[in-house]
């Protein structure tokens, strides 16, 4: 009787094409070969597979961590477990922290010949962008490693709305989604557009030049501007309102 053989080159994964997912390596994983009653048999040939890439363990024998540059280390704020109404989370469903508290910071850049210290301070709570740094699990916590300018606030209430913004990030209160369209008919939920327009709440004291100096930012608290659909860190709000964080760059127009 025939066997049939089932070989890396019919489910593989071209590792050229790995490349364009951040975060996932290449892994050869083998699998036993048998032979059961049927004749049908599984080659021993290794074939291509993805493996997520988890947290860098720092060993206990180093006890600090010191950034470089204009690098920052955040202590990662622990992942809510359960909603607002008790009811436990799925890891699947639990919102990813984009918080923490600075337990270390760099000696700053050099721009020119001009050192630029980093403009937050050990001890406060900062709001990062949500795809930024590197995490690293040291002394049993959670940490992140990022750059200075993937800070984009500082937090300093238990409310989100009261973030204070660093350099060029503007921090919106995002207008609400049209319930109707323009002949009357209700939206729900799912068919209502992502709103691009809201109200500046508050402004970052602007970028640094190459001398050191800020250069104010060209919006001002209190406009109504139009931004870019896609750009900036969502934030749900105690109040319910949605808010927006982004830098300058990403808001095209102010409404009158």
């Amino acid at each position: 009787m025939a066997t049939a053989q089932l070989t890396a080159s019919s489910i593989s994964v071209s590792a050229r094409n790995l490349s364009a997912f951040e975060g996932l390596r290449a892994s050869n994983v083998k699998f036993a070969s048998f032979k059961p009653a049927g004749g049908f048999a599984l080659s021993q040939r290794p074939f291509r597979c993805l493996v997520v890439k988890a947290a860098t363990v720092v060993a206990p024998k180093y006890t600090s961590i010191k950034p470089l540059g204009d690098r920052v280390l955040v202590k990662i704020k622990t992942v809510e477990e359960k909603s607002e109404g008790g009811i436990l989370l799925p890891s699947s469903a639990q919102t990813k922290p984009q918080a923490g508290e600075v337990v270390a910071v760099g000696e700053g850049k050099l721009i020119e010949k001009t050192k630029l210290d980093i403009s937050v301070k050990t001890g406060a709570r900062v709001v990062y962008s949500k795809y930024a740094g590197t995490e690293v699990e040291f002394d049993g916590s959670s940490h992140l490693i990022l750059k200075e300018d993937d800070i984009i606030g500082i937090l300093e209430t238990d409310d989100i709305k009261d973030l204070k913004p660093l350099n060029d990030r503007v921090f919106i209160k995002v207008a609400e989604a049209e319930e109707k369209t323009a002949g009357g008919l209700l939206l729900t939920e799912a068919t209502k557009e992502k709103p691009s327009i809201g109200t500046v709440i508050a402004v970052g004291p602007g970028p640094l030049d190459e001398e050191g100096n800020r250069k104010a930012l060209s919006v001002s608290p209190g406009s109504t501007v139009l931004y870019s659909k896609y750009a900036g860190n969502d934030f749900k709000g105690s109040d319910g309102a949605n808010y927006i964080a982004l830098k300058a760059s990403d808001v095209m127009a102010i409404l009158s």
